[in-house]
């Protein structure tokens, strides 16, 4: 019973050890009724404008699930941002040697989301401080970016990185790179829906779907009925 008794110990210690090494990278979420709204966003939409917007911050399984549910959006696409075409494939982009973020690309209705909700969203549901990377991904392909398509994009990104820390909404400054978006690469076909059509993934159970719950107890008014799901 001892050796039993003492497995039981280690693995426990384990695991507590392992919670508090972790808690960084999940307390931007935690704070997320503290993010403001962006004072600054886009001009407004004329009626039923779609727009795309591009967004890497670790994981692009964990980032397309977490934007997935929002009202609003009508498409989550995994990708590859910031490098070639001739580099845009998993194995080069996963060797840290490319220029490409794993991203995301987010299509959604602008009359019914606003970029800066979405901006809001993505800045609560990582963790914004931490360079080159999103624990327990790190590496220059695992950096939190936000790839800008126009000038108005920039301005309000910009704009929203200098309202969080003004108002000091993180203990760390912010570490999030702003890019020119040259062109977005789909990634390939199996990377798309992931975390939808594999929920028993253990790495999925351990990082994604604990995003997707703190997504849902902190915008719950963001999140599409079911009946539209």
């Amino acid at each position: 019973m001892r050796p039993f008794a003492l497995a039981c110990i280690v693995a426990t210690s384990l695991c507590f050890i392992v919670a508090c090494n972790n808690r960084p990278a999940h307390a931007a979420a935690d704070e997320a009724k503290k993010l403001p709204q962006p004072a600054t966003d886009l001009p407004a939409p004329s009626p039923g404008e779609t727009r795309t917007a591009v967004f890497a911050g670790g994981c692009f399984w964990c980032v397309e699930a977490v934007f997935e549910p929002l009202a609003g959006v009508t498409d989550v696409t995994s990708g590859y941002a910031g490098g070639t075409a001739d580099t845009a494939d998993y194995k080069k982009v996963s060797s840290g040697q490319t220029d490409h973020a794993e991203s995301v690309q987010v299509t959604y209705d602008a009359t019914k989301i606003s970029y800066g909700t979405l901006l809001r969203v993505f800045m609560t549901m990582h963790n914004p401080t931490q360079p080159d990377g999103q624990h327990p991904d790190y590496g220059r392909q695992y950096r939190s970016a936000i790839f800008y398509a126009n000038d108005d994009e920039k301005r309000v990104v910009e704009a929203y990185i200098k309202q969080l820390t003004d108002a000091k909404s993180f203990d760390k400054p912010i570490a999030t790179s702003l890019e020119k978006l040259d062109k977005f690469y789909p990634a390939e076909k199996y990377h798309q829906d992931y975390v939808k059509l594999n929920p028993d993934d253990p790495y999925v159970v351990r990082w994604a779907l604990p995003k997707i719950e703190k997504l849902k107890k902190s915008f719950p008014e963001l999140l599409q009925s079911p009946s539209s799901r």
